[in-house]
């Protein structure tokens, strides 16, 4: 049924009244109203930091906007509105669904964002704004993970990973970023941004893979014939950490309003924050005792550490440059915190253009581009030389012959130094993304629409790492020669003509600083270079109004169907040197692989009821589809709804539903990779087990290592991780239920509760280094020992091995409330209060098949960065008073047991043990002047400090905490219409 002009400006100038009174809508009001850091001495890989939670790629899914009204119908209501398209008594589509549903009639958990509120925080990009919904978990991605982090900001529903929530763009699929493979909320303007839909729950039936968790769909602002020009500042207390943004748009209506074209642009830049700048991450603590002060700083010197053979792994280092050594001590220790980044420093550019015509009510041409360009760069300690990076084939150690000048011991001795004549490490990645979308749409005949579209979507990355070093040239410098090359077991050998045979090269020792010449010889950077496309074509038909029911009361059936198929390519191409393992960095295999995907969908909606007793509304909902990969075969999904309100005070719904993920690139045909995984060496710690320390103790005795080892990789374990070619999809179900009230006697409220439950099988991930060096060491599973290698000179670990594999499963539910409120103090004065809350009631993980189930409900996984409190709040208050607005906004994240993804750390056994709950409150004032809107706000406004956590990196959990790490904040925003 065509909307008229007349009632759809009365719907818009409802909707833009309840927008400037600062309105929070969730989905539930909205249907109401018709919503790694890793320790800083070695590299955390890109990819290894969330093994199990990088993002995975699927098929494409239906619009989530509905074309059943002409373009130039809307656009007059549209053109001034800064939110999302208005609804309301009529019908609009939202996600979950490809049909539309008039009030009150969607059975899905969708929570809507508008672009007011997300503006009124004063963020940068939207991965910063989702950190303070409860919905979001810990394991996204911001740009407070600076080592592993790849200078994306990726986002994360229910703590199951960003690899198994989808995000849309317009209700269809947009580019990710091949380095991290998720979507990169960096490149998406805010501006440009009218709302955010967020179905919290499993969509793989409508939607297709990686919707495990739910999708988060992005509507961006269309129809604009208007302009408007905005900039935004901040910096911290501290008078660092100054961000910036200019943004603008413009729009044109031709042809009497047939078509439109809109243009909008952004520049975004942010200084990151240096650790050595925040108190409270510094020292980094990489123990955690009982009494007594922790380690602090990395047993990596500049000056250099020195082993003896006959020293029984007693250290000893230099002060005047190898001229004479003694003891190594804790005052010896590196403070690699001095030279790391807490934050990325970033700068983002990015444009887009938008246009459509109307041909007529059976065609609509348009098409959407968009391009973004970002740099990120962060700083890391200078490298650490410890011998070589396996699987090279240089030697793994650098044991210094007895004879070779200069020994001050005058028998073999193991050297490790921390490169300080190149200076710190920098990563420089430099990152263009583009996504195209063409289509056409309009009406069939007799209310049938169709919409037939074309997404080409590519990034291109490119990554260098400066100071990294030149390990084979390192050794020629240092005269070095392997006495059996190819081994990494080979002893070495005086042979000063190996540096006079390489031009450039000047002999330095390794019991001493390297001359200028010499560095420049050994100093190396790396360039990789990763490659993502992806091509989707899309046809989809609907009709809201197929057939009326024959009885009494009853409502509408509704179907919609569509086939897609989409193809992905990647490839990650690294630094030839990096590949052949002749620099001191991460060794890494090429990565290249793709998949394509042709899928059909099919959903009906039957409103059984309405306006009956005891059935305002009945409606039920079936969704299915069927998809057909070339790399594993067929999957099917299907979800039913149910949604009732007895009258229009009260309404319960529940939906049941299956989901799957398919493996993606990086899981399927990932090239073999080393990273430094947050872990300890059980031999090191054999105290902290408990009743386990014997058979600890034990085993460690066993392989030669007795007490007092301590473990000089401060608190990383070298792990070898890869693609394999044999995984298999990982298979879910998921059901919620619960209830909305919108009781008419109290205008302006909406309160509702919502019970959902996931279930997870086969999950494809790798084996959490800490439980797999826990379980060989505690005989709990001795299997495991074999992925383990030692040094056999040292005893250090050497490697871990965990590829990607189908492991166990995971259960997880929880209670979601939601509350809306607004309501008119005086003619002048309007309050809006919101609240989301979310209770965690389980979340249970298995590592493999049959094995141990793991209760990490309220647990905080220091070692690994995710974190499962039982209680998360985000509460606002919007007082507004003729064009002036004062908002006030409160998170509050319960407190966590530390727990080593194996046990609960319990008082007694270590110093720290738990993290408390922590409130964090932000005030913005607004106020608009006729075309000009001016905002200011403080976020943190007490300056609540990141809890400590001993992560080994950073003193806290930047995975959980990262929206704290930059301290009291203040902005200010300008905007101009015209």
């Amino acid at each position: 049924m065509a909307i008229s002009r007349i009632r759809l400006r009365h719907a818009s100038l409802l909707l833009g009244a309840t927008i400037l009174a600062g309105v929070s809508v969730t989905a539930q009001a909205a249907t109401n109203t018709t919503t790694t850091q890793k320790a800083a001495h070695k590299t955390a890989t890109k990819r290894s930091a969330h093994a199990a939670t990088k993002a995975a790629v699927a098929s494409s899914t239906p619009a989530a906007v509905s074309a059943a009204t002409p373009v130039r119908m809307r656009r007059s209501a549209l053109q001034s509105l800064p939110g999302p398209a208005p609804a309301g008594n009529e019908s609009i589509t939202v996600v979950g669904s490809a049909l539309s549903t008039s009030n009150n009639t969607n059975a899905n958990p969708v929570q809507i964002i508008t672009a007011k509120q997300i503006a009124q925080t004063g963020v940068n990009n939207l991965s910063d704004y989702f950190m303070r919904l409860p919905s979001v978990g810990s394991s996204a991605t911001t740009n407070a993970v600076t080592n592993g982090g790849g200078g994306v900001s990726c986002t994360d529903l229910r703590n199951l990973g960003t690899n198994r929530v989808l995000v849309l763009i317009d209700g269809k699929r947009t580019t990710i970023n091949g380095n991290s493979n998720c979507v990169d909320l960096n490149s998406i303007p805010l501006q440009q941004v009218a709302s955010v839909e967020i179905l919290k729950d499993g969509g793989s039936e409508l939607y297709g893979a990686d919707a495990v968790s739910g999708v988060i769909n992005i509507k961006m602002r269309h129809d604009v014939n208007t302009g408007n020009i905005t900039m935004r500042g901040s910096i911290s207390q501290y008078g660092d950490a100054p961000e910036g943004m200019l943004s603008a748009f413009k729009g044109w209506n031709f042809d009497h309003g047939k078509g439109n074209i809109t243009l909008f642009g952004q520049y975004l830049t942010s200084t990151g924050v240096m650790q050595r700048n925040r108190a409270w991450a510094n020292p980094v603590a990489l123990t955690n005792p009982v009494s007594g002060q922790p380690t602090y700083g990395s047993s990596y010197s500049t000056n250099g550490v020195f082993y003896p053979d006959s020293g029984n792994g007693k250290g000893y280092t230099t002060h005047d440059n190898g001229q004479t050594v003694v003891p190594f001590t804790k005052a010896d220790r590196y403070p690699f915190n001095r030279d790391t980044s807490l934050t990325n420093n970033y700068q983002d550019s990015s444009l887009s253009g938008d246009a459509h015509y109307d041909v007529n009510k059976h065609l609509t041409v348009y098409a959407n581009v968009l391009y973004s360009h970002r740099t990120t760069n962060s700083f890391m300690a200078p490298e650490p030389m410890t011998g070589s990076i396996p699987p090279s084939t240089l030697p793994n150690a650098v044991n210094v012959p007895g004879d070779y000048p200069g020994n001050p011991f005058g028998e073999d001795t193991t050297v490790y130094r921390r490169m300080g004549e190149w200076g710190p490490r920098r990563y420089e990645r430099a990152s263009d993304t583009v996504t195209g979308i063409f289509g056409a749409k309009g009406e069939i005949t007799h209310g049938w629409m169709y919409d037939a579209s074309y997404t080409y979507g590519v990034n291109r990355e490119n990554v260098r790492s400066l100071n990294i070093g030149n390990y084979a040239n390192l050794l020629n410098t240092w005269g070095l020669r392997a006495t059996d090359p190819g081994n990494p077991d080979t002893s070495l050998a005086y042979d000063p003509s190996v540096c006079q045979a390489s031009a450039g090269c000047e002999l330095s020792s390794p019991f001493g600083k390297l001359t200028p010449q010499g560095a420049a010889y050994t100093n190396y950077t790396t360039v990789e270079n990763i490659q993502y496309q992806f091509r989707d074509t899309n046809f989809r038909v609907h009709n809201n109004h197929v057939v009326s029911m024959p009885w009494k009361n009853g409502g509408e059936l509704g179907i919609a169907l569509g086939m897609e198929h989409r193809s992905e390519q990647m490839s990650d191409s690294p630094d030839p040197l990096v590949a052949q393992g002749l620099t001191l960095t991460n060794t890494q295999a090429y990565t290249g692989g793709g998949f394509n995907v042709s899928e059909g969908y099919l959903e009906g909606k039957l409103n059984l009821l309405k306006n009956a007793f005891l059935a305002k509304d009945l409606t039920i909902d079936a969704q299915g589809r069927y998809s057909s990969y070339n790399t594993f075969g067929s999957a099917k999904n299907w979800k039913v709804a149910i949604n009732w309100a007895p009258n229009r005070d009260i309404r319960f719904r529940g939906t049941l539903g299956t989901s799957y993920r398919q493996p993606n690139i990086f899981e399927l045909f990932g090239g073999q990779q080393l990273s430094y995984v947050t872990a300890y060496d059980p031999c090191s710690q054999v105290a902290s087990y408990g009743a386990s320390s014997p058979t600890v103790a034990a085993t460690c005795a066993r392989q030669g290592i007795g007490s007092g080892f301590e473990m000089r990789n401060s608190a990383q374990v070298p792990t070898l991780q890869g693609g394999n070619s044999q995984v298999k999809p990982e298979t879910g179900r998921t059901y919620t239920f619960g209830t909305v009230l919108t009781p008419h006697w109290v205008p302006g409220l909406s309160l509702s509760v919502e019970y959902w439950h996931y279930t997870l099988k086969n999950m494809i991930s790798v084996i959490g280094t800490q439980y797999l060096l826990d379980q060989c060491y505690t005989g709990a599973n001795t299997g495991y020992c074999s992925a383990i290698v030692r040094n056999a000179q040292t005893q250090q670990i050497q490697t871990a091995t965990a590829m990607y594999e189908n492991l166990g499963g995971l259960h997880t539910s929880g209670i979601d409330f939601d509350l809306d409120y607004t309501f008119r103090i005086t003619r002048h004065d309007r309050l809006n209060l919101s609240n989301n809350f979310q209770q965690l009631v389980s979340y249970q993980q298995q590592y493999v098949p049959g094995g141990q189930w793991y209760n990490y409900d309220g647990r905080l996984l220091y070692n690994n960065q995710t974190g499962q409190p039982r209680v998360r709040d985000y509460a606002t208050a919007t007082w507004r008073h003729d064009d002036f607005s004062f908002i006030y906004m409160m998170s509050y994240t319960g407190g966590m047991v530390w727990n080593n993804q194996s046990a609960d750390l319990v008082k007694g056994s270590v110093g720290r043990y738990k993290t408390p709950g922590i409130f964090t409150h932000d005030i913005t004032l607004a106020y608009q002047l006729n075309r000009w809107n001016f905002q200011t706000g403080v976020r943190n406004l007490f300056d609540k400090k990141p809890p400590y956590v001993v992560d080994g990196g950073t003193n806290t959990n930047v995975y959980q905490y990262g929206n704290l790490v930059m301290g009291r904040n203040v902005f200010v925003q300008a905007g101009v219409n015209f």
